[in-house]
């Protein structure tokens, strides 16, 4: 997988070299182009950074990849990611000290269809490195019974069971623009509990990443863009817990010109990945 990455990114090197059509390009919150090497060296000196992508984006999981990579030549780094649920952690961790090859991990924790392509390379990188990799995201099914329920559906649950989950109540903002954004989106299938189903996710991810912190580390997380688009979801719990961290953010869009970026993908994140909408997917 590692040198099918290198080929890759090597590939878009030539590509860019020779004048012909970039893949992508990065700009800052306000619309400036910046290099990679800019972004680096702002983003190296965060205690936390959260990187948005598009699920099925190669050129989001590659520049994951290039970017925990060069992290890590710099920063002692923690990494997280949304696609692993936290009570998989035990089979993740097992799978990190080699206790379980990977088909056995595969069988055990509820991995996501893409794994093995998409995010397979950043946990064997963990792995390889001796790093501490936090499965963050909610139980599906915990999430699952907000939206049917919401929050009060979560009381009853075990102890055990609520130790999987942010530490109850959740605080909640249905009035954030990306929440309300979901029931317009949503349209006539929105409803309140569909929102507190994201919240439950956004909240539970930033408590994970919260409890796992070490002072003096960076912790990289891996999410989709829209639990930290505009500066809200997990960052939102986040600062409200930790104000005093110093946070970045990325996220992934796409563009059919992606030499300027447009108005509506401004502001949504310090570093935006703007990447060729006719760029291929990964499923």
């Amino acid at each position: 997988m590692k040198k099918v990455l290198l080929l890759f990114a090597f590939a878009l090197t030539l590509l860019t070299a020779s004048g012909q059509k970039q893949a992508y390009v990065i700009y800052n919150a306000k619309g400036k182009k910046v290099s990679y090497k800019k972004m680096l060296k702002i983003l190296e000196k965060k205690d936390m950074v959260l990187f948005g992508e598009l699920h099925n984006n190669p050129i989001a999981h590659w520049l994951q990849y290039e970017l925990t990579a060069d992290l890590y030549a710099k920063r002692q780094l923690i990494l997280g990611a949304e696609m692993i649920e936290t009570d998989n952690q035990d089979e993740l961790n097992d799978y990190l000290s080699g206790k379980i090859d990977y088909k056995a991990l595969d069988s055990t924790a509820r991995l996501w269809n893409n794994h093995k392509t998409d995010y397979a390379p950043l946990v064997d990188f963990a792995k390889d490195s001796n790093l501490v990799f936090v499965a963050s995201n909610v139980p599906r099914r915990y999430a699952s019974m907000v939206y049917k329920g919401g929050f009060e559906a979560l009381d009853s649950l075990p102890v055990q069971e609520k130790e999987w989950i942010a530490p109850l109540p959740i605080a909640f903002d249905p009035e954030l623009p990306g929440y309300q954004n979901i029931l317009k989106m949503m349209g006539d299938h929105g409803s309140p509990t569909l929102v507190m189903a994201q919240a439950i996710k956004d909240a539970t991810m930033a408590h994970f990443i919260l409890q796992n912190y070490k002072e003096g580390s960076l912790f990289l997380h891996y999410n989709g863009a829209y639990h930290s688009n505009d500066y809200e979801g997990i960052l939102w719990y986040l600062q409200m817990e930790r104000p005093d961290l110093e946070y970045g953010t990325i996220s992934t869009v796409t563009q059919e010109n992606v030499h300027e970026l447009e108005e509506e993908n401004r502001n949504m994140a310090d570093f935006i990945i703007c990447v060729d909408q006719n760029m291929t997917t990964t499923y």
